[in-house]
């Protein structure tokens, strides 16, 4: 996607205070990607590489990518991984699907494959423990997959134990409120890519206006077409958010569909853990 239809690229910075954090984990540096759309398009490899540099410059602990790592095709994964076998962290790289990466005929096992295939670990309804026993990673499936159910997993944990959970969309920190989650991970937003400062995204005053229109009208409307909808809650589109004792963080992710982004930049998210 060409710069002026995607913007530069920006580095957001945030701590997040856990309630019950070891002190041997107080400092730990987390990088979230997210996004991708990788297909020459909507991500160009001048800005993976610039996403890329910025991670490593971070000298993150761990790595954490929060799904939609193709758009129409699986053919652009092997292109991808060219670059994400750069990305350096001390505890590995952790990652999740999302729904673009379930759209297509074999699409699922061929990104949880060819990411694995350079040492990624793909969470799918499972829990995984990069940083030791004290606090638990949770990879759930994509919301939209029929294998989205975090009750088995969320309750194999012991509710004292902090935890961090990985979901590509952040519509699911609603379901999630049931359990303790000290901080959820989400993309799949852009972050609305066009933003009207003072009114939110121009998508969620679309679909307002658009809901409103006759129900056989729909099927000319995109947006309002089953899975199409984004998320319900735009409120939660991009930042760190507190639902409940949860802590919900959306990133906007680096790839951009047309027509682009307005005051609404790509981005890298460096964040650093703090005890409560």
């Amino acid at each position: 996607m060409h710069r002026i239809l995607s913007g530069p690229l920006t580095t957001e910075k945030i701590t997040v205070k856990i309630a019950g954090l070891p002190a041997s984990l107080q400092g730990k540096k987390l990088v979230q990607m997210s996004d991708f759309h990788y297909d020459g398009v909507r991500l160009s490899d001048k800005m993976l590489a610039k996403a890329i540099a910025i991670t490593n410059q971070a000298q993150p602990d761990l790595i954490l990518l929060t799904g939609d790592y193709i758009t129409t095709s699986t053919e652009p994964l092997h292109q991808l991984v060219k670059h994400l076998k750069k990305l350096q962290s001390r505890h590995g790289i952790y990652a999740v699907l999302g729904n673009h990466d379930l759209y297509y005929r074999n699409s699922q096992s061929e990104v949880t494959d060819t990411l694995t295939n350079i040492g990624i670990h793909v969470l799918w309804n499972q829990i995984s423990y990069p940083l030791g026993k004290e606090l638990p990673f949770v990879g759930l499936a994509d919301f939209y997959s029929k294998e989205f159910n975090p009750a088995p997993v969320m309750n194999q944990l012991d509710p004292t134990t902090p935890r961090i959970v990985l979901s590509h969309n952040p519509d699911t920190a609603e379901i999630l409120q049931k359990w303790r989650v000290d901080l959820q991970l989400s993309g799949h937003t852009h972050g609305g890519q066009i933003v009207i400062p003072g009114l939110g995204p121009a998508l969620k005053i679309y679909q307002k206006i658009a809901i409103k229109t006759p129900k056989k009208l729909h099927r000319f409307l995109p947006f309002l077409r089953g899975e199409q909808a984004i998320i319900s809650n735009w409120e939660l589109s991009q930042g760190l958010h507190l639902l409940g004792k949860n802590q919900l963080y959306v990133n906007r992710g680096l790839g951009t569909y047309f027509p682009g982004r307005l005051f609404c930049p790509p981005e890298v998210t460096i964040i650093t853990l703090e005890a409560q």
